[in-house]
């Protein structure tokens, strides 16, 4: 099913109501139009998700972009009524912990003006630099694995990536698929490969972004786990 999203004002929040699948390409497109359309006067956003059916990876990172964009900005996301299949999404990745969740609207809006509710997402010393084109993948593999406890610095080209990777020298780079065979993309990889015997580097599986959000986020932290313990 489509997304279709409609919208109401509340309390000076806008209330943005979900109906169908947060999925990579015209839906989460969508929601973004959305959210750019109410948020020019007002930052203060609830997402109802009662009725989202289905999100994969790239719905679950448009969520968290917009979450990071709304703070930085003074105001801030709360979602909301969300649907089991979501809920899972969230429990299962951990990201419960860092996308504040509610069981209604009117909860979700008074907590706009709680100064109790306070949301925040910590990092570890563990350093991991992700590097893909699409903004909406690097805010779902951050979040996914900021859960997990790891620091995760994101860029979405390689010039970045590699000026990370000198600055920082993270214990893990993790590409996403097709960042190898950019220009000059093997040859980063390499080097970072050869910069060191505990270093490494994850290249995420073709399907990442529209695979289904909660086994990619287990998958992908179970790996990250695996290659440095």
């Amino acid at each position: 099913m489509r997304l279709t999203v409609s919208s109401q004002l509340l309390e000076q929040v806008v209330v943005l109501r979900c109906q169908g699948r947060i999925v990579a390409g015209a839906e989460v497109n969508a929601l973004q139009t959305q959210l750019d359309k109410h948020t020019v006067l007002r930052k203060r956003v609830v997402l109802n998700l009662a009725e989202v059916d289905y999100i994969d990876s790239s719905g679950v990172g448009a969520l968290v972009r917009a979450y990071g964009v709304l703070r930085s900005s003074g105001g801030g996301l709360k979602l909301c009524q969300l649907s089991p299949f979501v809920l899972q999404v969230l429990e299962v990745t951990h990201l419960n912990s860092v996308l504040p969740t509610y069981s209604t609207e009117a909860e979700a809006i008074d907590a706009f003006s709680d100064p109790a509710h306070h949301d925040a997402m910590e990092f570890s010393r563990n350093r991991i630099v992700c590097i893909d084109p699409s903004k909406d993948l690097l805010a779902y593999v951050r979040a996914v694995l900021a859960g997990a406890g790891y620091e995760v610095h994101t860029a979405w080209n390689l010039a970045d990536g590699k000026n990370m990777v000198n600055a920082m020298k993270p214990q893990m780079l993790i590409c996403g698929a097709g960042i190898a065979g950019l220009p000059l993309g093997e040859a980063l990889l390499e080097r970072f490969r050869q910069s060191g015997p505990n270093v490494h580097v994850l290249e995420l599986p073709p399907d990442f972004s529209t695979a289904e959000a909660g086994q990619a986020g287990t998958d992908l932290v179970n790996r990250v786990k695996s290659l440095l313990a």
